[in-house]
């Protein structure tokens, strides 16, 4: 049984998805939760982002779950907001042990046609929106003197290239050099710095018509019609992980069980990555110059 009892973890990209299901995982372990998100549109990801009533929901589920959680609109690419969460957290809680860095967005951009404006904000969220989450914790957790666990969210694009997303490639791959490089400079305080990097997670932001139409070539593409492309990708006969199934992986990274482990990365990817990767090439390579329009 996972006890978290008297322990308070901040997470970013709380309002649904793997943020809101990390939410739960621990508060059912009996953490108290301080989970952000941004709660609007960001304009480059075609993707519908979360709003308010996301975030509001998360609380219910974690209440509903017998928790407590401090729900804060917030940017993680801003220092004034993510310092004003921390703030905000020690007021409330007094304590930070586990902070879950986990916000993101996903773009699909050929790189010959990628606007500026879509590089800036791929990076912005999934990669400074990363050190911007964890840089503001360190000190009460350093000074509180108990360790604790940092996890990363990460992907398998950290671990091997995807064509027409160099710019949330550079973004994993660059969570997993913030990862390494945390993890040896914390270690003196204790402090557990590690990544997960799942393949496609059944959320919203892999469950959507843009990346329907990506792996399938047809506008109109269903779950339906895309879920045995996404199964073909994997060892494992699923096309998608469970959210939960990610949420498993960063509560075991986060226990007193796994003290030893530090500095690495975790693939929750149904056999993705051992598969072999590329396969992943047929259907992104989908999207050119002439038609990546239709799609992002």
């Amino acid at each position: 049984m996972t006890d978290f009892t008297g322990k308070v973890a901040l997470i970013s990209g709380a309002a649904r998805g793997q943020g809101r299901s990390h939410a739960l995982a621990l508060a059912r372990g009996g953490a108290k939760i301080v989970g952000f998100d941004i709660c609007e549109q960001i304009p480059t990801t075609k993707i519908p982002m979360s709003n308010e009533d996301d975030l509001r929901e998360t609380v219910r589920l974690v209440e509903e779950a017998g928790g407590e959680m401090l729900a804060i609109k917030a940017d993680a690419r801003v220092s004034a907001e993510t310092s004003a969460v921390v703030e905000q957290a020690m007021e409330r809680f007094g304590r930070i042990d586990i902070v879950v860095a986990n916000a993101g967005i996903d773009s699909i951009d050929p790189t010959i046609d990628m606007p500026d404006d879509a590089w800036d904000d791929m990076i912005g969220v999934n990669l400074t929106g990363v050190f911007r989450t964890i840089r503001p914790a360190l000190r009460p957790m350093i000074e509180a003197g108990r360790g604790g666990s940092i996890v990363l969210t990460s992907s398998c694009a950290g671990l091997t290239p995807y064509p027409n997303h160099v710019h949330y490639g550079a973004a994993k791959y660059g969570v997993i050099g913030i990862m390494q490089c945390l993890a040896l400079e914390l270690a003196y305080h204790n402090i557990r710095v590690n990544a997960v990097a799942p393949s496609a997670v059944r959320t919203d932001l892999a469950l959507n018509p843009v990346l329907f139409s990506l792996f399938t070539g047809r506008a109109d593409a269903t779950e339906e019609d895309a879920a045995p492309i996404f199964q073909d990708l994997n060892l494992i006969e699923r096309p998608w992980i469970e959210p939960e199934e990610v949420s498993n992986a960063v509560v075991w990274l986060c226990r007193e069980e796994s003290r030893a482990i530090t500095g690495h990365v975790l693939p929750v990817d149904l056999g993705f990555m051992i598969k072999g990767p590329f396969n992943a090439k047929d259907a992104a390579m989908r999207v050119d110059g002439s038609n990546a329009a239709g799609l992002v």
